[in-house]
């Protein structure tokens, strides 16, 4: 079958089609009953309060079928026989199975784990997933994945019994997609890098459900981010390296694709300066689920087991208080930290900002000079009483990470999530964000990317581009829409900007309109200047040049920043030549403007 965005590839890049194809029609058929198969439905309940459970995996025993349930707990598969077995599956409860003896509707009903049968299970999932490969492993399949309203709203109630439960209430900051740019108008391009992948893991778990994810959830540069590239490795004196690809946009054969990629360096993790983490746990009444608190108790387990005696954590927790519930304790005294995670039960309201608060000057107090001083939130981001706007917390944020206090965000739940406001904590906060939305992901998180997670080794980190009207007619930059700066502020060493941690690469993309290619309608013509001109004046010595790239970042501990410049030519590779890196940027880079519906899609 020949992919219709893909229409100039040849016979070796099938399994790159393959994978788009998949995406894309799995997520497109999502309710299609195939001839000799049975549709099945029905609702995962808790067992003791008869309360929907969302975001449970109901699969097929011995194959690959499987969905996961919506926001009231219900599901729909679709069975290969009437004598299958379903199995229903969630962090926090017992794995159950129950023959489908050709019935149409089969309901379950999961009992709680106890916390012993919990830590089992992140150590069978742990020890399996260490056999796997880590690119197999970053590199998995997305999952094929209706959607919810992507501006900020109050959302509904639903009855269910004597029950009532709040829903649709996620909320997503607006997502004005870039457009092309003339260069004789507008030459530079500037922005900081964002390392944040939280984006694919959210919309991974919108296809499981069978749901379009609403178009703001969808941030192109974490689509493409939450992948590995191989990149060469950084060995000179700036701790990452500086990879650059041109080819042909796949989705439009007169334009061209600019990949850009950043390796950072790799620190063993026995290097690694010593932490002072606080753990800030949201257990407020909507955290009260196994996919939030449940789940989020076996990812901070699977963080401390990586910790080392130099190390030290506190916990402290916020509902309708904050208060400290782990005094500094040694990374190494594993048994007290699972002891007081395995305490914590949620109730009340949501005290965010008071936590945040008791959080840094926990933080501040155990300081330690030259290593790694950070607070990590965990949270569904429903703020909603005391310190709760957000210029409030992030100007406290903003102050302590001048100190040298730094922020990483994990997001749980669904239903009332919260994405827009994490997001900007993150940011604010010379931190990253990642959702996490199944125990597998929270060892790809906390485990795999350990360094790169917690580790800053450069800070503030930003591009800009210079392009050469003489080869570019227009161009714009894919994603990072909420991470553009002004042209001046690449050189004021006071604006912040991206973090980039151990071993993390950065990948950005840049479609480009050729200066000898058709006029594709995406630049409008304005009336000509009266007081000076736009023209083009070749200058010989750069004629072959497509662009110039500058970088600038700052050591961690660093105020005064550092430059790097190369120069780009022009001359694109075949793109049935261009390199695996390439070639999966854009899969997933189309696979994600087709979810948002995007005009450049092709």
């Amino acid at each position: 079958m020949e992919l219709s965005v893909f229409p100039h590839l040849k016979e070796k890049d099938k399994i790159m089609k393959t994978l788009l194809l998949l995406l894309i029609v799995t997520f497109a058929s999502a309710d299609i009953t195939l001839p000799g198969t049975i549709k099945v439905n029905g609702t995962v309940y808790h067992f003791s309060h008869n309360r929907p459970i969302p975001g449970v995996k109901i699969s097929v025993k011995g194959s690959t079928t499987e969905t996961y349930t919506d926001n009231q707990g219900n599901y729909q598969l679709s069975l290969p026989n009437g004598d299958a077995i379903l199995v229903a599956t969630a962090a926090g409860f017992i794995t159950k199975e129950i023959p489908a003896a050709h019935r149409l509707r089969i309901d379950f009903y999961l009992k709680p784990v106890k916390s012993l049968e919990v830590t089992e299970l992140e150590e069978q999932i742990s020890m399996a997933l260490e056999d796997q490969q880590p690119v197999s492993e970053n590199k998995r399949y997305g999952y094929a994945t209706k959607t919810l309203r992507s501006q900020p709203h109050t959302g509904g109630h639903q009855q269910i019994g004597d029950h009532s439960y709040n829903y649709n209430t996620e909320e997503y900051a607006f997502v004005e997609e870039n457009i092309f740019h003339d260069p004789t108008r507008k030459p530079l391009s500037t922005f900081s890098i964002d390392v944040d992948a939280a984006s694919y893991s959210n919309v991974r778990r919108f296809l499981q459900q069978g749901q379009k994810p609403p178009k703001d959830a969808v941030r192109l540069e974490e689509m493409i981010n939450y992948f590995d590239y191989d990149y060469p490795a950084a060995d000179g004196e700036h701790p990452f390296s500086v990879y650059t690809e041109l080819s042909q946009a796949p989705w439009n054969s007169d334009h061209q694709l600019l990949h850009i990629g950043l390796q950072g360096r790799i620190i063993p993790t026995d290097n690694l300066p010593p932490s002072n983490l606080v753990f800030l746990i949201d257990v407020s009444g909507s955290m009260n689920s196994a996919n939030k608190l449940g789940l989020l108790k076996s990812a901070f387990r699977l963080l401390t087991n990586q910790l080392r005696t130099d190390d030290k954590v506190s916990i402290v927790v916020y509902a309708g208080a904050a208060g400290l519930v782990l005094n500094p304790t040694a990374g190494d005294q594993r048994h007290t930290i699972h002891q007081a995670l395995e305490q914590l039960q949620a109730g009340g309201s949501t005290a965010g900002g008071e936590g945040i608060k008791l959080a840094y000057r926990v933080a501040s107090e155990n300081f330690i000079e030259g290593g790694n001083n950070r607070v990590i939130l965990a949270t569904d981001g429903d703020f909603n009483v005391g310190m709760s706007s957000n210029a409030e917390m992030e100007r406290l944020i903003s102050k302590e990470k001048e100190r040298g206090v730094f922020l990483t965000v994990l997001g749980f739940g669904m239903g009332n999530y919260k994405d827009s406001k994490m997001e900007i904590l993150a940011d604010k906060g010379n931190g990253n964000y990642a959702y996490i939305d199944n125990i597998m992901e929270a060892k790809k998180v906390l485990v795999n990317e350990f360094g790169g997670t917690l580790f800053t080794i450069a800070k503030d980190v930003k591009l800009q581009l210079e392009f050469n009207p003489a080869q570019v007619k227009a161009y714009r930059l894919i994603g990072y829409e909420n991470r553009k700066l002004r042209d001046e502020d690449f050189n004021d060493d006071k604006k912040d900007a991206g973090e980039l941690g151990s071993g993390h690469t950065v990948t950005a993309l840049y479609e480009i309109v050729p200066h000898h290619g058709p006029n594709s309608g995406y630049v409008k013509d304005i009336d000509q200047l009266k007081y000076q001109q736009n023209s083009i004046i070749p200058k010989p010595d750069y004629q072959e040049e497509l662009m110039t790239l500058k970088l600038r970042y700052k050591s961690p501990i660093g105020h005064k920043s550092r430059l790097i410049a190369k120069s780009i030519d022009s001359r694109p590779v075949q793109l049935s030549e261009s390199s695996d890196n390439f070639r999966w940027s854009a899969a997933v880079a189309c696979f994600g403007m087709l979810l948002r519906d995007s005009e450049f899609s092709g």
